[in-house]
């Protein structure tokens, strides 16, 4: 592409996104579409993927269309861009008959920019009419992982995707995804008939993310209470595998004075619109919910996102936690994890009707993704070497990098609970074989209290085998059956339940800290980075600027951050412009918003001054 092309992608960059350069890959990307050539990008979550596609689609001649996987994140998109001056709309189940009528004038009219549509109502016959009429700049097939059955959030209706390069053979396609592996992107490739384009994958890096997990003690409600209980006035995504188990969360979020926010498949869709909307607007508040909200968050200032429930593979995980700090600054990631999760992970594929190939590998993805849980290197590193990164270094602060853990010989302690599990013939569940190890099983029988295992456990508390009998479980050593929701603990590889009987096979067992925050080295809660570094004395302004675009926010009726990210508030504080040139110079201001908001934005600045 000629270098004037490039320079006139930057000034759109500029003029309308307000930004002065491209990050990461995204100029080459760019590069490729403009020259009128398919490709496929994998840039992480925050990399700025939209701006391939959109700026292509403002510089190529037609239109620009966007096929995305949920309503939410196309409604989002949408205002984020109108915000910024570009002629954007979509097309969903939630949009009015008229409202789709005058899309479609504007699209045969040539005045849209940019249109969104999810791939079922793509690949509708009479939407497909229409669009054959219309010239069309690029195809941007959006979350492209989607149509991968080796991938984590594998959706069958976008295979039909694939006959988008036969229905336009003409117009580049360009495949985008945050999260996919070599055979995921070898997959996707295939499937969308994209295996002569180039393909530019970024680093995976996130060094705004801090990344910590823990074992759970029980469900483990109660520490995420602590978690979010330490975290006042901050926006947080807290991810649930159930539907009961996100109501009664958010029900004790709110108990405690959380403004929290439950989220699932189970409530009306009006409801779920209503509730994403007031967490979008909120300057804080705590959004739980299932992996239906996954996707559909691009809310930049999320602070933490918490796993109450783990997801099933490292893809899922960067995924979900990956709704955290995309607008930079510092966030967190946090996972609760434990044995029966895994354990309910392997079940749920095991009852899945898929082809047996396919299984395997998704029962691997879920012993990778625990191997990371429970190891003992730095998480962010195994992450990136998951999806092929080489020469990665160690992050230096997720927990591990911060406080590496330590581990105790636990070898004689196995050979006890192993063979107390035999001598029980599997008949019990954890809570029971501890009590039998501990000696404080009630009124046992005379067989069990005749046992030679029976209370030979007095060396660990409740907590410390229950600890160990995960560990046990994460090694294989042990297996749960789900018993209809009453699991029983049985022996598990039997080679390896030898080699620990002979004293053959170590078992080491982590010590875990007293207290309790994973991510210092002491144990005890540190002081957190706020949302920004902001001086004391800009803070007043930046907080007085957050008041007005809240003002503005609900005035519009669309979230504060579509009309400035914090970041922008933060840099107008620091620099007070007071005149519009001035503050065109600050990140984030391009000519539409400039137009729309600068004499208000100067104004605020002004009278705090005065």
């Amino acid at each position: 592409m000629p270098s004037a092309s490039l320079d006139e992608a930057r000034e759109i960059l500029r003029r309308t996104f307000g930004h002065a350069e491209f990050r990461g890959r995204q100029a080459e990307v760019i590069e490729e579409v403009l020259a009128g050539r398919s490709a496929m990008a994998v840039l992480p979550t925050g990399g700025g993927k939209s701006l391939c596609y959109q700026i292509p689609s403002l510089m190529r001649p037609g239109l620009g269309l966007v096929v995305s996987p949920l309503i939410a994140l196309m409604t989002d998109q949408v205002a984020g861009l109108v915000q910024s001056g570009v002629a954007a709309a979509r097309l969903d189940s939630n949009i009015e008959p008229w409202e789709k009528a005058q899309t479609w004038e504007r699209i045969e009219a040539g005045e849209l920019d940019m249109l969104y549509i999810s791939p079922e109502g793509l690949m509708t016959s009479s939407v497909m009419d229409r669009l054959r009429r219309t010239p069309l700049a690029l195809i941007a097939i959006d979350e492209a992982h989607c149509v991968s059955q080796w991938g984590h959030d594998f959706r069958p209706e976008y295979r039909m995707l694939g006959r988008l390069a036969e229905i336009f053979p003409d117009v580049p396609r360009l495949a985008v995804t945050a999260t996919a592996d070599a055979r995921t992107r070898d997959d996707i490739r295939a499937e969308l008939r994209l295996e002569d384009a180039l393909e530019f994958v970024a680093s995976f890096a996130r060094p705004e993310l801090a990344l910590s997990a823990e074992r759970k003690r029980g469900a483990g409600h109660k520490r995420v209470l602590e978690l979010i209980e330490a975290r006042p006035n901050r926006s947080g995504v807290v991810y649930a595998g159930s539907r009961d188990g996100v109501d009664k969360l958010a029900e004790s979020l709110r108990a405690a004075g959380t403004h929290a926010l439950a989220y699932h498949a189970g409530l009306d869709k009006n409801v779920r619109a209503e509730r994403l909307e007031t967490f979008l607007e909120a300057e804080s508040a705590v959004m739980v919910a299932t992996i239906a909200f996954g996707m559909g968050v691009d809310k930049p200032d999320v602070r933490f996102v918490i796993h109450a429930d783990p997801p099933a593979s490292i893809e899922a995980y960067w995924q979900e936690i990956g709704r955290a700090g995309r607008d930079g600054d510092p966030a967190e990631g946090i996972t609760l994890y434990g044995a029966a999760d895994m354990a309910w992970a392997y079940r749920r594929i095991d009852g899945r009707e898929m082809d047996d190939t396919v299984k395997a590998v998704q029962r691997r993805k879920v012993g990778q993704f625990y191997a990371m849980m429970d190891g003992a290197n730095c998480r962010a590193a195994a992450v990136r070497r998951y999806f092929g990164e080489e020469g990665v270094e160690p992050c230096g602060q997720c927990d591990l990098c911060l406080s590496p853990p330590e581990s105790i010989d636990a070898t004689q302690a196995a050979q006890k609970a192993l063979s107390a599990v035999h001598r029980l013939g599997g008949r019990f569940g954890r809570g029971r074989l501890v009590e039998h190890l501990l000696g404080k099983t009630k009124e046992p029988s005379s067989f069990e209290a005749g046992l030679t295992t029976f209370g030979i456990g007095k060396e660990f508390s409740v907590n410390g085998w229950r600890d160990l009998l995960d560990q046990l479980l994460f090694d294989g050593l042990l297996k749960e059956d789900p018993n209809d929701g009453r699991p029983l603990i049985g022996l598990g590889d039997p080679e390896g339940v030898k080699a620990v009987y002979r004293g053959e096979r170590r078992v080491g067992l982590r010590k875990a800290p007293e207290e309790h925050d994973p991510t210092t080295r002491s144990g005890k809660p540190r002081k957190r980075r706020e949302t920004a570094d902001i001086d004391p004395g800009d803070a007043a302004l930046f907080e007085a600027l957050r008041y007005w675009r809240a003002g503005e926010a609900k005035r519009q009726h669309v979230p504060p951050y579509v009309i400035f990210p914090d970041r922008t508030l933060i840099e107008v504080a620091q620099t007070k412009p007071g005149s519009l040139p001035r503050l065109a110079a600050v990140s984030g201001v391009g000519e539409s918003k400039l137009a729309r908001y600068g004499e208000a934005v100067i104004e605020v600045v002004k009278g705090f001054e005065s």
